[in-house]
Protein backbone atom coordinates (compact mmCIF):
# COMPACT_ATOMS: atom_id res chain seq x y z
CA UNK A 1 0.00 0.00 0.00
CA UNK A 2 3.12 2.45 0.61
CA UNK A 3 4.45 1.99 -2.89
CA UNK A 4 0.61 1.94 -4.67
CA UNK A 5 0.10 5.20 -2.07
CA UNK A 6 4.16 7.04 -3.47
CA UNK A 7 3.23 6.23 -7.01
CA UNK A 8 -0.37 7.66 -6.81
CA UNK A 9 1.46 11.30 -5.19
CA UNK A 10 3.88 11.17 -8.37
CA UNK A 11 1.44 12.59 -10.52
CA UNK A 12 1.95 16.04 -7.88
CA UNK A 13 6.16 15.70 -8.91
CA UNK A 14 7.22 19.17 -9.23
CA UNK A 15 10.17 17.99 -11.11
CA UNK A 16 8.75 16.15 -13.89
CA UNK A 17 8.08 17.45 -17.14
CA UNK A 18 5.91 14.06 -18.42
CA UNK A 19 2.82 14.90 -16.29
CA UNK A 20 0.44 13.41 -18.76
CA UNK A 21 2.69 10.09 -18.89
CA UNK A 22 1.42 9.54 -15.38
CA UNK A 23 -1.72 8.54 -16.66
CA UNK A 24 -0.55 5.56 -18.57
CA UNK A 25 2.11 4.23 -16.22
CA UNK A 26 0.84 4.08 -12.98
CA UNK A 27 -1.75 1.65 -14.12
CA UNK A 28 1.27 -1.09 -14.79
CA UNK A 29 3.55 0.34 -12.23
CA UNK A 30 1.22 0.48 -9.17
CA UNK A 31 -2.28 0.27 -9.54
CA UNK A 32 -1.76 -3.70 -10.49
CA UNK A 33 -0.58 -4.09 -6.62
CA UNK A 34 -3.96 -4.36 -6.21
CA UNK A 35 -3.94 -7.87 -7.93
CA UNK A 36 -2.58 -8.61 -4.47
CA UNK A 37 -5.93 -8.01 -2.29
CA UNK A 38 -8.12 -9.47 -5.24
CA UNK A 39 -6.37 -12.98 -5.26
CA UNK A 40 -5.69 -13.08 -0.99
CA UNK A 41 -9.77 -12.30 -0.48
CA UNK A 42 -10.47 -15.13 -3.60
CA UNK A 43 -8.49 -18.42 -3.38
CA UNK A 44 -9.74 -19.98 -0.42
CA UNK A 45 -8.67 -24.25 -1.01
CA UNK A 46 -6.27 -25.61 -2.07
CA UNK A 47 -7.75 -26.86 -4.89
CA UNK A 48 -8.33 -23.75 -6.31
CA UNK A 49 -4.51 -23.38 -5.84
CA UNK A 50 -4.37 -26.25 -8.30
CA UNK A 51 -6.44 -25.13 -10.94
CA UNK A 52 -4.57 -21.76 -11.33
CA UNK A 53 -1.12 -23.47 -11.84
CA UNK A 54 -2.74 -26.13 -14.31
CA UNK A 55 -4.21 -22.97 -15.77
CA UNK A 56 -0.67 -21.26 -16.27
CA UNK A 57 1.00 -24.49 -17.20
CA UNK A 58 -1.89 -24.80 -19.79
CA UNK A 59 -1.35 -21.17 -20.84
CA UNK A 60 2.51 -21.98 -21.02
CA UNK A 61 2.82 -24.70 -23.40
CA UNK A 62 0.43 -22.80 -25.82
CA UNK A 63 3.05 -19.95 -25.54
CA UNK A 64 5.63 -22.00 -26.14
CA UNK A 65 4.07 -24.55 -28.71
CA UNK A 66 3.64 -20.99 -30.94
CA UNK A 67 7.10 -20.06 -30.25
CA UNK A 68 8.13 -23.39 -32.08
CA UNK A 69 5.81 -22.36 -34.83
CA UNK A 70 7.08 -19.10 -35.57
CA UNK A 71 10.82 -20.70 -35.62
CA UNK A 72 9.90 -23.55 -37.82
CA UNK A 73 7.20 -22.76 -39.76
CA UNK A 74 7.22 -18.60 -39.59
CA UNK A 75 5.29 -15.50 -38.60
CA UNK A 76 1.40 -15.15 -39.71
CA UNK A 77 0.52 -12.38 -42.17
CA UNK A 78 -0.06 -10.11 -39.77
CA UNK A 79 3.32 -10.86 -37.12
CA UNK A 80 5.12 -9.61 -40.40
CA UNK A 81 3.03 -6.97 -41.19
CA UNK A 82 4.23 -5.99 -37.73
CA UNK A 83 7.21 -6.46 -38.26
CA UNK A 84 8.18 -4.40 -41.20
CA UNK A 85 6.12 -1.61 -40.09
CA UNK A 86 8.93 0.59 -38.78
CA UNK A 87 12.61 -0.07 -39.13
CA UNK A 88 13.44 0.53 -35.26
CA UNK A 89 11.64 -2.83 -34.88
CA UNK A 90 13.97 -4.98 -36.89
CA UNK A 91 16.93 -2.83 -34.89
CA UNK A 92 15.58 -4.89 -31.68
CA UNK A 93 14.20 -8.11 -33.27
CA UNK A 94 16.50 -9.03 -36.21
CA UNK A 95 19.69 -10.25 -35.05
CA UNK A 96 22.29 -11.84 -37.58
CA UNK A 97 19.83 -12.25 -40.46
CA UNK A 98 17.15 -14.13 -37.23
CA UNK A 99 14.37 -12.94 -35.97
CA UNK A 100 13.66 -13.49 -32.29
CA UNK A 101 10.11 -15.12 -31.62
CA UNK A 102 7.99 -13.18 -28.88
CA UNK A 103 4.93 -16.14 -29.30
CA UNK A 104 1.95 -14.35 -27.95
CA UNK A 105 3.10 -11.97 -25.92
CA UNK A 106 4.05 -8.37 -26.53
CA UNK A 107 7.75 -8.84 -26.89
CA UNK A 108 10.79 -11.63 -26.47
CA UNK A 109 11.53 -10.56 -23.05
CA UNK A 110 8.18 -10.66 -21.49
CA UNK A 111 7.85 -14.07 -23.67
CA UNK A 112 11.03 -15.32 -22.37
CA UNK A 113 10.47 -14.80 -18.91
CA UNK A 114 6.98 -16.18 -19.31
CA UNK A 115 8.95 -19.29 -20.16
CA UNK A 116 11.47 -19.29 -17.40
CA UNK A 117 8.53 -18.56 -14.43
CA UNK A 118 6.91 -21.94 -15.52
CA UNK A 119 10.19 -24.04 -15.93
CA UNK A 120 10.66 -23.25 -12.07
CA UNK A 121 7.21 -24.11 -10.89
CA UNK A 122 7.56 -27.53 -12.89
CA UNK A 123 11.47 -27.86 -10.94
CA UNK A 124 9.86 -27.21 -7.48
CA UNK A 125 6.65 -29.81 -8.36
CA UNK A 126 9.44 -32.26 -9.20
CA UNK A 127 10.80 -32.17 -6.36
CA UNK A 128 7.34 -33.08 -4.20
CA UNK A 129 5.78 -36.11 -3.38
CA UNK A 130 3.91 -37.16 -6.96
CA UNK A 131 3.78 -39.57 -8.89
CA UNK A 132 6.39 -40.89 -11.41
CA UNK A 133 4.26 -40.12 -14.64
CA UNK A 134 3.63 -36.68 -13.27
CA UNK A 135 6.98 -36.10 -12.42
CA UNK A 136 8.08 -37.15 -16.03
CA UNK A 137 5.96 -34.97 -17.34
CA UNK A 138 6.87 -32.36 -15.72
CA UNK A 139 10.19 -32.79 -16.59
CA UNK A 140 9.55 -32.90 -20.25
CA UNK A 141 7.57 -29.71 -19.52
CA UNK A 142 11.14 -27.59 -18.53
CA UNK A 143 12.80 -29.24 -21.88
CA UNK A 144 9.91 -27.48 -23.87
CA UNK A 145 9.53 -24.41 -22.18
CA UNK A 146 13.94 -23.64 -22.03
CA UNK A 147 13.70 -24.42 -25.53
CA UNK A 148 11.34 -22.00 -26.43
CA UNK A 149 12.48 -19.51 -24.48
CA UNK A 150 15.90 -19.60 -26.64
CA UNK A 151 14.11 -18.59 -29.53
CA UNK A 152 13.49 -15.08 -27.93
CA UNK A 153 17.25 -14.21 -28.10
CA UNK A 154 16.81 -12.56 -24.35
CA UNK A 155 19.92 -12.69 -22.38
CA UNK A 156 18.83 -11.70 -19.64
CA UNK A 157 16.26 -14.89 -19.24
CA UNK A 158 18.84 -17.50 -19.38
CA UNK A 159 20.51 -16.69 -15.75
CA UNK A 160 16.98 -16.10 -14.40
CA UNK A 161 16.84 -20.47 -13.85
CA UNK A 162 20.47 -20.92 -12.74
CA UNK A 163 19.75 -18.12 -10.23
CA UNK A 164 16.64 -19.74 -9.00
CA UNK A 165 18.30 -23.32 -8.54
CA UNK A 166 20.63 -21.57 -5.96
CA UNK A 167 17.52 -20.74 -3.79
CA UNK A 168 16.01 -23.92 -4.34
CA UNK A 169 19.21 -25.90 -3.18
CA UNK A 170 19.77 -23.76 0.06
CA UNK A 171 16.00 -23.63 1.03
CA UNK A 172 15.07 -27.23 -0.09
CA UNK A 173 18.67 -28.49 0.90
CA UNK A 174 18.82 -33.04 1.31
CA UNK A 175 20.56 -35.85 -1.06
CA UNK A 176 18.80 -35.60 -3.69
CA UNK A 177 18.53 -32.13 -4.22
CA UNK A 178 22.57 -31.73 -3.73
CA UNK A 179 22.92 -34.25 -6.37
CA UNK A 180 20.51 -32.49 -8.76
CA UNK A 181 22.22 -29.54 -8.35
CA UNK A 182 25.57 -30.80 -9.27
CA UNK A 183 24.33 -32.64 -11.63
CA UNK A 184 22.45 -29.19 -13.05
CA UNK A 185 25.86 -27.22 -12.45
CA UNK A 186 27.91 -29.26 -14.63
CA UNK A 187 25.19 -29.02 -17.53
CA UNK A 188 25.65 -26.07 -17.93
CA UNK A 189 29.17 -25.25 -17.45
CA UNK A 190 29.49 -27.30 -20.42
CA UNK A 191 26.01 -25.70 -22.33
CA UNK A 192 28.04 -22.46 -21.80
CA UNK A 193 31.39 -23.47 -23.23
CA UNK A 194 30.63 -25.80 -25.91
CA UNK A 195 31.20 -24.46 -29.69
CA UNK A 196 28.27 -23.72 -31.32
CA UNK A 197 26.96 -22.08 -34.96
CA UNK A 198 23.34 -22.43 -33.39
CA UNK A 199 22.20 -18.17 -33.08
CA UNK A 200 19.83 -18.61 -30.21
CA UNK A 201 22.60 -20.53 -28.19
CA UNK A 202 25.32 -18.51 -28.61
CA UNK A 203 23.11 -15.69 -27.16
CA UNK A 204 22.43 -18.12 -24.12
CA UNK A 205 26.18 -18.47 -23.70
CA UNK A 206 26.79 -14.66 -23.98
CA UNK A 207 24.71 -14.17 -20.93
CA UNK A 208 27.26 -15.60 -18.83
CA UNK A 209 30.07 -13.24 -20.43
CA UNK A 210 28.57 -9.80 -19.97
CA UNK A 211 32.06 -7.99 -19.71
CA UNK A 212 32.24 -9.17 -23.88
CA UNK A 213 28.99 -8.16 -24.67
CA UNK A 214 28.97 -4.20 -25.72
CA UNK A 215 25.11 -4.12 -25.33
CA UNK A 216 25.76 -4.85 -21.51
CA UNK A 217 28.83 -2.27 -21.69
CA UNK A 218 26.21 0.48 -23.61
CA UNK A 219 23.98 -0.29 -20.15
CA UNK A 220 26.40 0.31 -17.58
CA UNK A 221 27.84 3.68 -19.08
CA UNK A 222 24.58 4.68 -19.08
CA UNK A 223 23.96 4.16 -15.60
CA UNK A 224 26.84 5.57 -14.31
CA UNK A 225 25.66 8.44 -16.89
CA UNK A 226 22.47 9.01 -15.01
CA UNK A 227 23.18 8.60 -11.45
CA UNK A 228 23.87 12.02 -10.75
CA UNK A 229 20.30 12.58 -11.60
CA UNK A 230 19.00 10.13 -9.05
CA UNK A 231 21.24 11.61 -6.60
CA UNK A 232 19.41 15.39 -6.80
CA UNK A 233 15.95 14.36 -7.49
CA UNK A 234 14.74 12.08 -4.35
CA UNK A 235 11.29 11.78 -6.18
CA UNK A 236 12.51 11.28 -9.24
CA UNK A 237 11.40 13.01 -12.58
CA UNK A 238 8.08 11.34 -12.53
CA UNK A 239 6.38 8.60 -14.04
CA UNK A 240 6.77 7.66 -17.80
CA UNK A 241 9.33 10.19 -17.71
CA UNK A 242 11.38 7.44 -19.83
CA UNK A 243 11.17 5.82 -22.88
CA UNK A 244 8.93 6.10 -25.41
CA UNK A 245 6.26 8.12 -23.11
CA UNK A 246 9.02 10.23 -21.95
CA UNK A 247 9.30 11.06 -26.12
CA UNK A 248 6.08 11.41 -26.37
CA UNK A 249 4.96 14.17 -23.21
CA UNK A 250 8.41 15.41 -22.82
CA UNK A 251 10.50 15.31 -26.25
CA UNK A 252 13.50 16.92 -26.24
CA UNK A 253 13.76 16.52 -22.35
CA UNK A 254 16.73 15.26 -20.37
CA UNK A 255 14.74 11.82 -19.69
CA UNK A 256 12.81 11.14 -22.44
CA UNK A 257 16.37 10.14 -24.25
CA UNK A 258 17.81 8.18 -21.46
CA UNK A 259 16.55 3.97 -21.99
CA UNK A 260 16.47 2.74 -18.77
CA UNK A 261 16.98 -1.08 -19.95
CA UNK A 262 16.31 -2.20 -16.23
CA UNK A 263 13.40 -2.29 -14.06
CA UNK A 264 15.79 -1.24 -10.80
CA UNK A 265 16.76 2.17 -13.35
CA UNK A 266 13.64 3.00 -14.57
CA UNK A 267 12.39 3.57 -10.81
CA UNK A 268 15.09 5.07 -9.75
CA UNK A 269 15.30 7.58 -12.78
CA UNK A 270 11.05 7.87 -12.59
CA UNK A 271 10.55 7.13 -8.56
CA UNK A 272 14.18 8.79 -7.41
CA UNK A 273 16.10 7.06 -4.32
CA UNK A 274 13.57 7.50 -2.35
CA UNK A 275 11.02 5.40 -4.38
CA UNK A 276 13.93 2.78 -4.53
CA UNK A 277 14.61 2.67 -1.46
CA UNK A 278 10.39 2.33 -1.00
CA UNK A 279 10.40 -0.39 -3.96
CA UNK A 280 13.49 -2.53 -2.59
CA UNK A 281 12.20 -2.93 0.79
CA UNK A 282 8.77 -4.51 -0.44
CA UNK A 283 10.77 -6.81 -2.60
CA UNK A 284 13.05 -7.72 0.54
CA UNK A 285 9.91 -7.98 2.69
CA UNK A 286 7.83 -10.17 0.05
CA UNK A 287 10.89 -12.71 -0.29
CA UNK A 288 12.05 -12.84 3.25
CA UNK A 289 7.71 -13.56 3.99
CA UNK A 290 8.17 -15.82 1.80
CA UNK A 291 11.11 -18.20 2.94
CA UNK A 292 9.69 -17.42 6.19
CA UNK A 293 6.51 -19.04 5.61
CA UNK A 294 8.20 -21.69 3.90
CA UNK A 295 9.69 -22.60 7.18
CA UNK A 296 6.70 -22.85 8.76
CA UNK A 297 4.20 -24.36 6.89
CA UNK A 298 3.85 -28.34 7.80
CA UNK A 299 1.76 -29.40 4.72
CA UNK A 300 3.96 -30.82 1.82
CA UNK A 301 1.80 -29.80 -1.16
CA UNK A 302 1.40 -26.30 0.02
CA UNK A 303 5.15 -26.20 1.19
CA UNK A 304 5.89 -26.70 -2.68
CA UNK A 305 3.72 -24.45 -3.51
CA UNK A 306 4.86 -21.48 -1.17
CA UNK A 307 8.47 -22.79 -2.31
CA UNK A 308 7.76 -22.21 -5.67
CA UNK A 309 6.20 -18.97 -5.42
CA UNK A 310 9.12 -18.02 -3.46
CA UNK A 311 11.54 -19.25 -6.04
CA UNK A 312 9.57 -17.55 -9.19
CA UNK A 313 10.13 -14.14 -7.31
CA UNK A 314 13.24 -14.12 -6.47
CA UNK A 315 13.65 -14.95 -10.11
CA UNK A 316 11.07 -12.24 -11.18
CA UNK A 317 13.71 -9.95 -8.80
CA UNK A 318 17.07 -11.21 -10.83
CA UNK A 319 15.32 -10.30 -14.37
CA UNK A 320 14.41 -6.64 -13.19
CA UNK A 321 17.77 -5.63 -13.37
CA UNK A 322 18.97 -6.36 -16.86
CA UNK A 323 15.51 -5.93 -17.86
CA UNK A 324 12.17 -4.89 -16.72
CA UNK A 325 10.28 -7.57 -15.70
CA UNK A 326 7.91 -6.32 -13.20
CA UNK A 327 5.54 -3.96 -15.26
CA UNK A 328 4.67 -5.97 -19.09
CA UNK A 329 2.21 -7.62 -19.04
CA UNK A 330 1.45 -10.61 -18.25
CA UNK A 331 4.00 -10.69 -15.38
CA UNK A 332 2.56 -8.07 -13.80
CA UNK A 333 -0.63 -9.39 -12.74
CA UNK A 334 1.15 -12.99 -12.36
CA UNK A 335 4.10 -11.39 -9.80
CA UNK A 336 1.26 -10.24 -7.49
CA UNK A 337 -0.62 -13.99 -7.69
CA UNK A 338 2.12 -15.21 -6.75
CA UNK A 339 3.08 -12.81 -4.11
CA UNK A 340 -0.27 -13.13 -2.75
CA UNK A 341 0.20 -17.55 -3.21
CA UNK A 342 3.05 -17.38 -0.52
CA UNK A 343 0.86 -15.90 2.21
CA UNK A 344 -2.11 -18.01 0.97
CA UNK A 345 -0.51 -21.47 1.29
CA UNK A 346 0.30 -20.35 5.48
CA UNK A 347 -2.96 -19.17 6.05
CA UNK A 348 -4.59 -22.66 4.57
CA UNK A 349 -1.65 -24.92 6.24
CA UNK A 350 -2.49 -23.01 9.36
CA UNK A 351 -6.96 -23.96 8.86
CA UNK A 352 -5.51 -27.70 7.86
CA UNK A 353 -3.91 -27.84 11.39
CA UNK A 354 -6.62 -26.46 13.24
CA UNK A 355 -9.08 -28.72 11.59
CA UNK A 356 -6.74 -31.72 12.53
CA UNK A 357 -6.77 -30.20 15.93
CA UNK A 358 -10.62 -29.97 16.25
CA UNK A 359 -11.06 -32.72 14.70
CA UNK A 360 -8.60 -34.98 17.48
CA UNK A 361 -10.57 -33.07 19.83
CA UNK A 362 -13.68 -34.43 19.06
CA UNK A 363 -12.64 -38.24 18.99
CA UNK A 364 -11.14 -37.99 22.23
CA UNK A 365 -13.92 -36.41 23.94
Amino acid sequence: MVWLVYNLLEVGNPTTEARGAWIYTVRSVAVVTLGYFIYMYNVRSVKFIRLLLKLWLLLSVIAAAYAFKQEYIGFSASEEAYLNSDPNIASLLLIGGHWRKFSIFSDPVAFSYNMVMPSILCICLIAGKIKLWKKIVLGLLILFFFDAMLFSGTRGANVLLPGALVIFAILNYNKNVLIFTCVAAVFLVVLINMPTSNQNLLRFQTAFRPNNDDSYTARKNNQKRIQPYILTHPMGGGLGSTGAWGKKFAPGSYLASFPPDSGYIRVAVEDGWLGLFIFCTMMFLILKTGISNFYKIQDPELKTYCLAMTMVLFAYNLGNFPQEALVQYPSNIFFYMEVALINITLRLDQELTLQKQNSLKTQLS
